[in-house]
């Protein structure tokens, strides 16, 4: 290790804290390496590809740990069995690195963890899977569908089994995949400010690659790039990291100058920048979230975008605010949801879903829309959206929601690309799914109050 830090150990602190302790993985990785600024490109990328990678990949580690160890994982100590997860996911996806060198540091790290004793254990089995690995048998697609697509794609099976029944096989398939595929950052170039051509111009200066995303003429993937916080078009607000499915929302909102925009659930703030610059700096939009610290984030981006027109404050959105009361001309009710349509970016949603979970959701969710309603005008606009693929958290609650407020969807085809026009938009609403449309999972509808 060049730089005297052991990056395997650091790599089991994060896993433990993800797995153990509930950490979402981004933050857990990104206070790791932010803790370790002085690390080298080279190792900080092993790390963070390591820990995500075993985390993306856990239900299938698993099952080869599993088929050549005495001990289940689900009965190894934390440690071991992070270390022989980590250990599993550099052998089987990581070429560059020796198989006889993951086994030695794998003992090692047990050693320095305190399990002397269980250093033959993990030697033993780490070099029986480095030699046998390759003849593993797997589940069989015809035998067990929901089994073969869970291990091959490390999806647990009752969300498998779920998707199945809502998308059918080969739809299902393609977006298990999608959320395994390492994706570039999108990012929206801001037109009111800038020109696009200027605005990647900058990025290119900077050995940045820059390709264009679908459907939107300002959305653009980027890569090969150390820090987006080093960027030029970054640091002076000419850019904004946003997927296209959230841009998308702001589109079919459709703001007219002098508008006043409620944002209930707003953090970090990309949809809030980006309805005030679709008002060209006039109007106001009232960025809100439910905690000082998500406020502080929006105000960060408010701050660095130089955004006049927003402004964030503190509001719990389920509590009902009587100042706003039939105040807004659009209300965007961005709700928490299971986060489904991006567990190709938080690769632990999909081992921490619950039934119990999603159905408190959906309450918290209608409690949400309950509140939005009241604050649209009449012949006002209410933005209701998600990022997940949950037919129970976006049509249901839809349906929901018409029949109990004063509200009716409206067609959002004027809005959308001719590529993502259907008999749903032309009612009001979308469901993009990954590795279909080449977005994350999202949903929109949109209502026009009565």
């Amino acid at each position: 290790m060049t730089s005297g830090i052991n990056t395997r150990e650091m790599i089991l602190e994060i896993l433990l804290q993800i797995n153990e302790e509930g950490e979402h993985s981004h933050i857990a990785i990104r206070n790791a390496l932010s803790k370790y600024q002085f690390l080298p490109k080279q190792e900080r990328a092993f790390i963070t590809r390591v820990c995500e990678g075993t985390l993306e990949y856990r239900i299938l580690i698993d099952y080869i740990i599993d088929s050549f160890s005495k001990i289940t994982v689900d009965k190894m100590k934390p440690p071991i069995r992070e270390i022989l997860r980590s250990a599993v996911y550099q052998l089987k996806f990581m070429d560059r690195v020796p198989d006889s060198a993951v086994c030695n540091e794998a003992v090692k790290l047990a050693q320095r963890k305190g399990f002397y004793n269980l250093k033959p254990f993990v030697n033993g089995v780490l070099r029986t899977i480095a030699r046998q690995m390759d003849e593993l048998e797997y589940p069989s697609r015809k035998v067990n569908l929901v089994r073969y697509l869970s291990v091959r794609y490390s999806m647990p099976e009752p969300l498998v089994l779920r998707w199945l029944n809502d998308y059918g096989e080969e739809v299902t398939e393609k977006m298990l995949a999608d959320f395994l595929e390492e994706k570039p950052i999108t990012v929206r170039c801001r037109t009111y400010l800038n020109s696009v051509e200027e605005t990647c111009e900058s990025l290119r200066n900077q050995g940045v690659k820059v390709e264009p995303a679908p459907y939107l003429p300002y959305a653009f993937r980027i890569s090969d790039y150390n820090h987006i916080l080093a960027l030029d078009a970054f640091i002076e607000g000419k850019i904004v990291a946003q997927d296209v499915s959230s841009m998308l929302v702001s589109e079919i909102a459709n703001p007219q100058k002098g508008d006043y925009i409620i944002d209930m659930c707003a953090a970090p703030g990309g949809k809030s920048i980006h309805l005030g610059d679709k008002m060209e700096g006039f109007g106001t939009v009232d960025a809100r979230d439910v905690s000082r610290y998500k406020v502080e984030l929006i105000q960060e981006n408010i701050h660095r975008t130089d955004s006049i027109n927003v402004q964030a404050h503190v509001q719990d959105a389920t509590v009902f605010d009587v100042e706003s009361e039939c105040k807004a001309d659009i209300v965007l009710a961005d709700v928490p949801c299971s986060g489904y349509g991006v567990i190709g970016k938080k690769p632990e949603i999909k081992y921490r879903s619950t039934a119990q979970k999603e159905e408190e959701l959906v309450i918290l969710q209608r409690n949400i829309l309950d509140k939005a309603a009241e604050y649209v005008k009449p012949r006002g606009v209410l933005i209701f959206s998600t990022c997940t693929i949950a037919k129970e958290e976006n049509e249901e609650n839809m349906m929901w929601f018409m029949n109990n407020h004063p509200f009716k969807l409206e067609s959002i085809d004027e809005f959308v690309p001719d590529e993502l026009k259907s008999e749903t938009t032309s009612l009001g609403y979308l469901q993009l799914l990954p590795g279909v449309h080449g977005t994350d999972g999202f949903f929109m509808a949109k209502f026009r109050r009565k």
